[in-house]
């Protein structure tokens, strides 16, 4: 009997003292890859507490939360200008195939595949691309950069969820050469508004020179067909301040017919 309480008790004391070197937790985000002599197993562990021999077996946690990787490539674009461009990836590992990766590539997934695959990428696609369309028409050259990292990194059991350029630098002088082409460009537009409105502004005499000219043609015509004599004696009185003239060439003061000063009176 007292053997018996023995042996139940050293058994109590050894499960005791492995107890706390057995229990793994997989925390919430994580996936364990369970090892067995350092074998990769097929069962993936979901998140919970399990009980492994130790010695014998072991779990390795790999994160498979959505994670963000921000990173600096270099490259050449196709009229062989350099950029430098800031990429933010944002990625998850696969849940299901945690324990391939872990098999197939280890822990350090990041800086041999992740960060890799980002540089040949950038190169590629920037070299597809002149300066300036990469700098107007970045949602192309984002989707093409997308779609190669997801077909890379696809087939290694990481998933893209998005990525950002966060910025494209070219050298000094190509920048410079760019904000002339914008001045030069500006000045080019401001001349041709000047020009426009120096075209509209002389439409405008012209009308208005057209408006006058018919105006007095008209008038011509009128005058014509009334009697133009009349007229310019009308004219003349008009103007007359009602003054006798002092000095008159040929001694005789010149006649005015009452009919017209009466007529201008009215």
């Amino acid at each position: 009997m007292k053997k018996g309480i023995i042996i139940v008790g050293c058994i109590a004391a050894v499960i005791l003292i492995i107890l706390p070197f057995s229990a793994r937790m997989v925390r919430a985000g994580q996936r364990g890859v369970l090892l067995h002599w350092g074998a990769v197993q097929d069962k993936v562990l979901g998140e919970g507490l399990y009980f492994i021999m130790p010695i014998m077996s072991g779990v390795e946690k790999i994160d498979v939360r959505t994670l963000k990787l921000e990173l600096k490539a270099s490259a050449f674009s196709k009229d062989l200008q350099s950029a430098d461009a800031i990429i933010a990836l944002n990625y998850h590992i696969s849940p299901l195939e945690a324990n391939k990766l872990w098999q197939e590539i280890g822990g350090e997934y990041r800086e041999r595949i992740i960060e890799p695959a980002i540089q040949e990428v950038v190169k590629a696609v920037t070299a597809k691309f002149n300066a300036q369309m990469l700098i107007e028409d970045r949602a192309t050259v984002k989707k093409e950069i997308v779609d190669l990292l997801r077909d890379r990194l696809g087939k290694k059991y990481i998933i893209v969820d998005d990525v950002s350029i966060v910025n494209f630098d070219f050298s000094d002088e190509y920048e410079k050469a760019i904000e002339n082409k914008q001045v030069a460009q500006q000045n080019a537009l401001a001349a041709e508004n000047v020009l426009r409105q120096k075209e509209i502004e002389a439409k405008q005499r012209i009308a208005t020179a057209q408006g006058e000219a018919e105006a007095i043609r008209i008038q011509a015509e009128a005058i014509s067909k009334q009697g133009g004599e009349a007229y310019i004696k009308i004219r003349a009185i008009d103007r007359w301040n009602g003054v006798l003239p002092t000095v008159v060439s040929g001694g005789e003061i010149p006649f005015l017919p009452m009919s017209n000063i009466e007529l201008k009176r009215q």
